[in-house]
């Protein structure tokens, strides 16, 4: 696929985040072990999820990403994972219910466990540890022993993975994405939400015209797609150790594939042009993701496009937008002018949390909601300026009750964030949230819809 690749070329390109491993011989011995493991996904659904991809980048379609900041292994349980599905599910619903596009739908889940770090040391007290790289690396807690990285950490988050793939196929395909189900996807504890009892309305709709088409002979028992969903899985791929060893040749067509996950995506820290990490994702056939913020330039990003994307195979490429609240509309345009005046067919998403962390009074690390909404706004803001589409949304979401990002229709304010403040990293939209953030997006995409139909007429 890629001229003069390996899974292994990454090894001769300068590598950024990456931990020392103390012990040569066990990082020799746990990929190896990794090597012989099946692969978490397959080829075939990676190029499903390319031609899904290249329907959004045309505008037919909307992609909803959205899940963990961090995976950890001490909240892995079937919960957890099917309230944060069950969440995409609700927000799906609605974004398709009023744009009228399929929605494509991609987890951060099933392997999102490595986080990039500001610094390699942690000083707290007067003591310096390796900084918590995630729990694929080593412990979040500040413990000397815990701190060390370990590779047998890769094998236990391969193992998490599968688990929670396998459950998250259940799920997709096995009747509890029935649109039927419709009523049941809403958490008890989202009732006191405004946003709950309008998904109720919508819900009230969608079951008045399942009961129609049902009367006229279409139902789940002949179309399938009633009965399920296609859900696929991403992960930021920083381990290259780890996503190396999960590299695997496709059979049927030759290329290379990283079995990792359905989708990888490259971060704004690792992007930089020679880096390992661009090395190793220009070789494999996946849907490739890529940060775009502050820093990067239009010439620069259009020499990573050349190097990622030489063929310019649609849906191949995601662009990634996260610049702030206050900073997108000044600095998005001339990256979308530069990717349109060269012709690369991406999808544009945008990440409305990463340039919106701020640190509350009494110390928590947050996110306010409003200034996550400015953001997108902004975002759709600017593709309607420049005749582009505003395909998707890359959110670190959770379908527990958490309280780490404030504002909201049920409020979080900066004195409830200690409640229930449960993220590893960085601060997640709770469900209602989610749920809040869908209506809205709902709103912005029907107006970029008719001003296109506008524009088309």
């Amino acid at each position: 696929m890629a001229a003069k690749w390996a899974p292994e070329s990454w090894t001769k390109h300068e590598a950024r985040q990456l931990p020392t491993y103390p012990d040569a011989t066990a990082l020799t011995d746990a990929t190896k072990a990794l090597g012989s493991y099946p692969p978490l996904v397959f080829a075939g659904e990676a190029r499903n999820l390319t031609a899904e991809l290249a329907k959004v980048a045309e505008g037919k379609a909307f992609l909803l990403q959205g899940g963990d900041c961090a995976e950890s292994f001490a909240e892995f349980q079937a919960n957890n994972i099917r309230d944060t599905f069950r969440v995409i599910l609700q927000m799906a619903v609605v974004l398709t219910y009023a744009s009228k596009l399929p929605v494509v739908k991609v987890g951060r889940m099933a392997g999102q466990f490595a986080k990039p770090r500001s610094a390699d040391m942690e000083d707290i007290g007067g003591v310096s540890l390796p900084s918590y790289r995630g729990d694929i690396i080593n412990d979040i807690a500040f413990d000397p022993a815990g701190r060390v990285p370990d590779p047998q950490r890769m094998i236990r988050a391969y193992s998490q993975s599968a688990a929670t793939l396998n459950l998250l196929r259940a799920f997709a395909q096995g009747g509890y994405a029935n649109l039927h189900q419709v009523h049941r996807w809403t958490h008890d504890f989202m009732g006191r939400s405004p946003w709950a009892k309008k998904f109720a309305d919508v819900a009230d709709r969608i079951s008045e015209a399942l009961d129609f088409m049902e009367a006229c002979g279409i139902s789940p028992e002949t179309v399938p797609q009633l009965a399920g969903t296609q859900f696929y899985t991403s992960h930021e791929a920083l381990l290259l150790q780890y996503e190396q060893a999960l590299t695997r040749q496709d059979s049927l067509t030759g290329d290379w594939y990283d079995t990792s996950a359905h989708m990888l995506w490259i971060g704004d820290r690792t992007r930089f042009e020679g880096s390992a990490h661009v090395e190793f994702l220009r070789g494999i056939g996946n849907p490739i993701g890529m940060k775009c913020g502050p820093s990067l330039e239009p010439d620069a990003l259009l020499r990573l496009l050349d190097t990622l994307n030489p063929a310019r195979e649609p849906g191949r490429i995601t662009l990634i937008t996260r610049y702030g609240h206050d900073k997108i509309e000044a600095g998005l345009p001339k990256l979308v002018r530069a990717v349109l005046r060269e012709g690369h067919p991406v999808v544009w998403s945008c990440d409305p949390m990463h340039g919106n962390v701020i640190k509350a009074a009494n110390g928590y690390k947050t996110r306010p909601f409003e200034r996550i909404l400015a953001e997108v706004r902004g975002f759709f803001a600017v593709h309607r300026a420049e005749g582009s589409f505003a395909g998707g949304i890359h959110a670190e979401m959770t379908g527990q009750n958490v309280t780490e990002c404030t504002g909201g229709a049920v409020d979080v304010t900066e004195q409830s964030l200690a409640d229930r403040y449960h993220t590893h990293c960085d601060p997640r939209l709770n469900a209602g949230q989610s749920l809040e953030m869908a209506f809205l997006l709902a709103e912005m995409l029907n107006q970029e819809l008719k001003e296109r139909r506008k524009v088309a007429a």
